[in-house]
């Protein structure tokens, strides 16, 4: 059995999902999510001083230089979820030959989390890359962003933030060039999911922004893509169907948003999937999300 097969086997059996014959399975809930398998990372790496400031870092087995994902996790922008439970897309996306960071970084609930220390780690985690490049062979033309969730949202705001002005606190002269970005189930305008109903984040918008659109407006802008828009780089939405807690017409308000705005942008729809199937390496999801990381790695621009 190959390595990754292995991976995808034991991540399936771990999991305990038991497809009943003719049956839809379940969709996956947050306590799957969290018993999904850890494969362990080959370099845990800082890229601050803080204990929250690192990323898992994964090589192919091959020579190199490899191609990069920089994967950043969800979970509401909260302290109480960390980036282990993507542990089995990374590896599986690494068995693909792609090399991943996956990006950790202080979140709401954890001190100098939410405005700016949230945005402030994962640029800082993302060109962080630079000084890492020559000693494990990786390829800075070759880079894509991907998240789920909360992460999406960072993802997509990595492409963004080089249109961030001077006067910014987010500013960086020479942010990290992306080749595109993979939205799992991502939210793209903070401000219309903060206002939707049931809020399902709770308040952790306005936690992570530092108030309400009205009172840190600035913060919107320059912490929501949408209010970003055009990125400027191929942007891939994965949506689930089924999805109850980032809502379909969420990935479809962003699409239609960028495409205004003459964005190259696509949105896949998985009919059945909910959403937690995007960081389940042994889900249907998961070839549809290694094939638009791979699209973009290799330059596919539509």
């Amino acid at each position: 059995m190959s390595h990754r097969c292995g991976v995808l086997a034991s991540a399936l059996l771990a999991a305990g999902f038991l497809l009943a014959q003719n049956k839809p399975p379940a969709n996956l809930t947050v306590q799957d999510m969290l018993k999904l398998p850890q494969p362990p990372a080959d370099h845990r790496i800082p890229y601050g001083t803080d204990p929250l400031q690192f990323g898992d870092l994964r090589l192919p087995k091959t020579k190199g230089p490899h191609p990069v994902v920089i994967f950043i996790h969800g979970g509401c922008w909260q302290a109480r979820f960390d980036l282990a439970h993507t542990a089995g897309v990374c590896a599986a996306l690494t068995a693909a030959g792609v090399a991943t960071w996956s990006l950790e970084y202080r979140r709401v609930g954890n001190p100098g989390g939410g405005w700016p220390g949230t945005f402030e780690d994962v640029a800082r985690g993302a060109d962080h890359l630079r000084s890492i490049a020559r000693q494990h062979r990786l390829d800075l033309r070759r880079v894509v962003a991907a998240g789920h969730s909360a992460g999406g949202h960072l993802a997509l705001w990595l492409a963004a933030r080089q249109r961030l002005p001077k006067t910014s606190p987010l500013y960086a002269a020479k942010p990290l060039k992306l080749r595109g970005v993979v939205s799992l189930a991502g939210v793209g305008d903070l401000r219309a999911f903060d206002q939707r109903t049931p809020r399902v984040c709770g308040d952790a918008i306005s936690q992570l922004l530092g108030g309400s659109p009205s009172e840190a407006p600035q913060n919107y802008r320059h912490g929501s893509p949408f209010e970003l828009l055009p990125l400027g780089v191929p942007q891939r939405l994965i949506n689930g169907g089924r999805d109850q807690i980032v809502p379909l017409e969420v990935g479809r308000h962003y699409e239609e948003a960028a495409r205004r705005k003459r964005d190259k942008v696509t949105l896949t729809v998985l009919d059945d999937a909910g959403h937690f199937e995007f960081v389940a390496a042994q889900s249907a999801a998961y070839p549809v999300i290694e094939k638009a990381v791979l699209d973009l790695l290799n330059g596919e621009k539509r």
